[in-house]
């Protein structure tokens, strides 16, 4: 099928063997989800908030390469949490519409969009390492933990820039691997991190800007890091059963890193010591 033809407004059509793939692997790479000039549009407004134009207090503009405590000159991976509730003019754009499509076909009616992230991996950043770990170690215990992450390239994203990179079908592992905080606690950074199994496969997946990959809660995924004279920037939503984000919001729990620690240790955050 040609990339043209997958999009029709703000449907995109996954083929059956992408669904397929997804579930049995933990991840699909879905190409053209958006346009060059759809793309282009986001950009302006992601470097915005990579030029601090666009105000996100506290812990939400940070590091994921190191701790709290970093110059936002040094940052490694810059992150920004929460990109739509610092500037709500950006909800309901052109990926979330596109990417609602996405979520439903892999998952069925009711997935909502849970939170939105931005990561921008600065040139030349050898340590722009983002850990292995599995998404469930960061959310808490839900009935229905169905998820679809896509993470689109604004950039084209490859293996010199720090690609994402999957275990395939660690979805599939009766429990979530032990996982703790990579740079101390979790009061002095976010990131959290877990270990390689000898006879895990890992497959890089550099993609085109415009296209995404997506994958679950439970498959295991990291990148590399940025030896480029240039950003890696990629965009993240992640989408859960509308009861699912309920649950969470009840507990207190929103993805943004200004949490109260003692409210992330009252949940029971997965992956984490107590």
């Amino acid at each position: 099928m040609a990339e043209g033809e997958r999009i029709s407004g703000d449907d995109y059509r996954v083929t059956p063997e992408e669904i397929a793939r997804f579930h049995d692997e933990g991840y699909v790479h879905l190409p053209g989800l958006l346009t060059v000039d759809e793309v282009g549009e986001l950009a302006e407004v992601y470097d915005r908030f990579l030029r601090r134009e666009i105000e996100v207090p506290g812990k939400d503009y940070c590091d994921m390469a190191g701790d709290y405590g970093r110059n936002p000159e040094d940052y490694s991976i810059i992150n920004v949490m929460l990109p739509r509730r610092y500037h709500p003019d950006w909800a309901g754009n052109v990926f979330e519409r596109r990417a609602a499509s996405v979520a439903a076909q892999l998952h069925g009616d009711g997935m909502v969009i849970d939170y939105d992230q931005l990561l921008a991996k600065q040139p030349h950043k050898e340590d722009a390492v983002f850990a292995w770990h599995q998404d469930m170690a960061y959310w808490p215990d839900t009935p229905d933990t169905n998820t679809a992450t896509l993470w689109l390239a604004i950039d084209d994203s490859t293996l010199e820039n720090g690609c994402m990179r999957f275990v395939p079908s660690t979805n599939h592992e009766p429990t979530i691997r032990p996982h703790a905080p990579v740079f101390g606690g979790r009061g002095e950074s976010h990131a959290l991190g877990t270990q390689l199994h000898d006879d895990d496969l890992v497959v890089p997946v550099p993609i085109r800007s415009g296209d995404v990959t997506v994958h679950n809660e439970r498959v295991m995924h990291g990148s590399g890091g940025n030896h480029t004279d240039g950003f890696r920037r990629a965009y993240i939503l992640a989408f859960r059963r509308d009861e699912t984000v309920q649950i969470e919001r009840q507990l207190g729990f929103t993805h943004s890193h200004n949490d109260n620690i003692e409210v992330l240790e009252d949940v029971g955050v997965n992956g984490e010591s107590r």
